[in-house]
């Protein structure tokens, strides 16, 4: 601190700092959802393709949703066909009407995951996010896809995910990508856009991407295992300890009774729902006038309205609209995943894996998954590549049964929470080390760079997200001439901070052994 020189007479006052630089922790739960949303629009400017930050869902509905009237709208809108069946079918999603059996199957077109993975994250105690729209959506084809086919949406385009993937590059505190409509690109692009991802994440390092796989939404006449192997082939090389996978779908509530209607059937097509009524062997005769005069523009009530009616006249139209909304509500774990470590960081920290938790807002699994099936997706002793199983167990429901990494045969990087910690640590130092940055290369410099380090990393370590029974265990740093730098280095201008640490690992398997003992006479 340079000396002041004072010229005139008087009592001056000099404040010094008490306390030294200190390392702040950067967020670790901020995810970024890339796709496609109603609109984007921010403040009355065009957002597409523009990293938003938004705090709440109530945020997110008032930039990238439609503005609702009196008569709701609906922001997201699938569209689904029955195809009548001549026996019960053997594949797909089905229901029976009357003595009837009915195929739903989807117009492609219209699926998208990104509304209500948002809606998915909020419920499971999503905070602060960014949403990077890539469009709006595209049209339908007013025809349904083959009974059994993959379900690919030609409407969304590789080329916007990784324009929207390329718009994070700029950003620092996102921590987690997470692409819903990943899945519904063909295996070859979904797998383009997973390596581009790891490949950002490999080169950023900042953050980790969440995968889901295709075909999770459903069981495959060939063998689930098919799908596996599609999603480990098509995933690259790079950056796997960046990603983490998980499957299956997840089976949700998020949409009900009121979400969708009629206009979601036979692309809005009513006299659909006449043919099906009229099939039936006692029609009902109240819910084919009513509907009728819909198709007639006869009705004065509104959609909303009509909807209600047909609810409550026809038990039969509330089975049809409850088999599609569980059709409607299979989405890809990826966005409640994104909820659940916000939570698991917020309420225990990102030292604690996210797993042997439940996500809220799950009802159902598409694909049950058992001990067995689950070593082939935990271990895989070729690729490597884990894949993190959503199960079902008795009297614990749906729970997260799994915290790998897809770099899942390293020893370092082998856990979601041990990279996700190291990120932390990394990015927390190295915010803080820019301080210094321009101050002389010396003595000084280097030992309150040590101590300012040391203090941040013992408070870690006493909050248990290092591992060691005293702190000289948990970590260790050291900088300084001898040490960490040559003579070379201090010329070069480069100051070098060695820092090691014990990062805390799950335990994933526990072993309890059992032994008899022999009776002892006393």
């Amino acid at each position: 601190m340079s000396k002041k020189i004072y010229k005139t007479p008087g009592v001056y006052i000099e404040e010094v700092s008490a306390f030294p630089n200190s390392v702040v922790g950067v967020p670790t739960a901020v995810p970024a959802f890339i796709g496609y949303t109603p609109q984007a629009n921010h403040g009355g400017n065009d957002c597409t393709f523009v990293p938003t930050k938004i705090a709440s869902f109530m945020e997110f509905e008032r930039i990238f949703c439609f503005p609702n009237s009196l008569d709701p709208v609906q922001q997201y809108s699938p569209q689904y066909y029955l195809v009548r069946e001549n026996a019960k079918p053997t594949t797909g999603d089905f229901l029976l009407i009357g003595s009837d059996y009915y195929s739903i199957v989807p117009d492609a077109y219209t699926i998208y995951y990104m509304y209500n993975s948002v809606k998915l994250f909020y419920q499971n105690g999503g905070g602060e996010a960014y949403i990077v729209s890539v469009g709006g959506y595209g049209n339908a084809s007013g025809t349904a896809v083959q009974v059994g086919a993959p379900l690919v949406n030609p409407n969304i385009q590789l080329a916007d995910l990784l324009k929207g993937l390329s718009a994070l590059k700029k950003e620092k505190e996102p921590t987690m990508y997470i692409c819903p409509e990943a899945t519904l690109l063909s295996i070859a692009e979904n797998g383009t856009l997973m390596q581009q991802m790891l490949m950002q994440n490999n080169e950023m390092q900042t953050a980790i991407s969440i995968f889901d796989v295709i075909g999770g939404n459903r069981e495959n006449p060939l063998g689930n295992d098919v799908d596996i192997e599609a999603f480990r082939s098509h995933t690259g090389t790079t950056g796997l300890s960046y990603g983490a996978a998980y499957y299956p779908f997840v089976g949700t509530a998020i949409m009900g009774m009121h979400d969708l209607d009629y206009t979601n059937l036979f692309g809005g097509d009513v006299r659909g729902l006449v043919t099906v009524f009229s099939s039936l062997r006692l029609p009902e005769e109240n819910t084919l006038e009513l509907l009728k005069s819909i198709y007639n523009s006869e009705s004065s009530q509104s959609v909303s309205e009509n909807h209600r009616t047909l609810l409550a006249i026809s038990a039969t139209y509330k089975d049809i609209i409850s088999a599609v909304l569980k059709v409607a509500n299979i989405l890809p774990a990826s966005g409640g995943m994104a909820g659940v470590i916000t939570m698991v960081d917020n309420s225990r920290g990102v030292w604690k894996a996210p797993a042997n938790v439940s996500m809220a807002g799950v009802a159902t699994l598409p694909i049950k998954i058992d001990s067995i099936e689950q070593e082939g997706l935990n271990v895989d002793a070729m690729s490597g590549k884990s894949i993190n199983a959503l199960r079902i167990f008795p009297g614990m429901g749906i729970m997260i049964w799994g915290a790998r990494t897809l770099d899942g045969n390293s020893n370092d990087w082998r856990y979601v929470n041990v990279r996700r910690t190291m990120i932390y640590i990394e990015q927390s130092c190295k915010n803080a080390c820019k301080s210094f940055v321009f101050e002389s290369n010396d003595a000084n410099i280097w030992l309150r760079i040590q101590r300012m380090i040391e203090n941040f990393l013992n408070d870690l370590w006493r909050q248990g997200g290092l591992a060691g029974a005293t702190p000289k265990d948990a970590f260790f740093v050291s900088c300084g001439l001898g040490t960490t730098m040559t003579t070379n280095d201090i010329l070069n201008g480069q100051l070098i901070v060695n820092i090691g640490v014990a990062v805390t690992r799950p335990a994933e398997f526990i072993v309890i052994t059992f032994s008899q003992q022999q009776v002892v006479s006393s």
